[in-house]
């Protein structure tokens, strides 16, 4: 297998803060990456990495929280895709493909093209694995418009057509799913009656810009109703 020497989402903003929070100089953080971790790291190669110019490997990472006394997640941005998810987690692309039993030639294709196409069995374990809520798995595999056009289609037509193709987005159990879209589902409708008489043409298209608010807001009711 080929070493791979990528950096994690390195927040380097935050690490000026923490640095400056605690009184020290560039020259104090390398020194103490040298005497506390045994790593040759100079104040230039501290200064770049607060502006940017460089990004710390995750052994680089993990000893600069300890210097600067502080958790790993106060030094990384927010991971939004795969990979910055995976670097997070400190996992080399192939023993996250070896955990969630994937080959990890295919893995690093899906990591490299934003789409992610495991199973339902492999979704889970990469939710599991990457510590993903279903909303951050759904948008770190790339299929946040997906959803939306499902649940949409589950809530103005027959949504136990929609069960299977959200079983295969959402690392969530089926009969959760079928509960979800049931109730998104009975909520359009009822909203759409509720608003609806057939004699007044006002109440009609009021019912129709109702119907389309709801629509439009319908990835966020989804995961409220998740939550819940």
């Amino acid at each position: 297998m080929p070493v791979h020497h990528e950096s994690p989402p390195f927040d380097a903003p935050a690490a000026r803060r923490l640095r400056e929070a605690l009184g020290m100089a560039p020259g104090h953080v390398a020194y103490g990456l040298r005497a506390q971790y045994g790593l040759q790291v100079t104040p230039d190669t501290v200064a770049a990495w607060e502006r940017g110019l460089l990004s710390p490997t995750s052994r680089e990472l993990t000893a600069l929280a300890g210097v600067l006394w502080c958790s790993l997640g106060d030094l990384l941005i927010t991971a939004t895709t795969l990979r910055e998810h995976r670097l997070a987690q400190g996992l080399p692309p192939e023993d996250l493909a070896r955990r969630i039993g994937m080959d990890v030639s295919a893995y690093v294709r899906m990591e490299d093209s934003g789409r992610w196409r495991g199973n339902e069995r492999q979704s889970t374990a990469l939710a599991e694995v990457l510590s993903l809520t279903p909303a951050a798995f759904l948008t770190a595999t790339g299929r946040d418009g997906e959803l939306a056009d499902l649940l949409r289609s589950a809530a103005t037509t027959r949504w136990q057509a929609y069960v299977r193709p959200a079983a295969k987005l959402l690392p969530l159990p089926r009969h959760h799913i079928e509960d979800l879209l049931e109730q998104l589902h009975s909520d359009y409708q009822a909203q759409m009656v509720s608003t609806l008489n057939w004699g007044n043409t006002s109440t009609t298209s009021t019912a129709a810009d109702e119907g389309k608010a709801f629509l439009d807001t319908i990835v966020p009711r989804f995961w409220s109703l998740a939550r819940g």
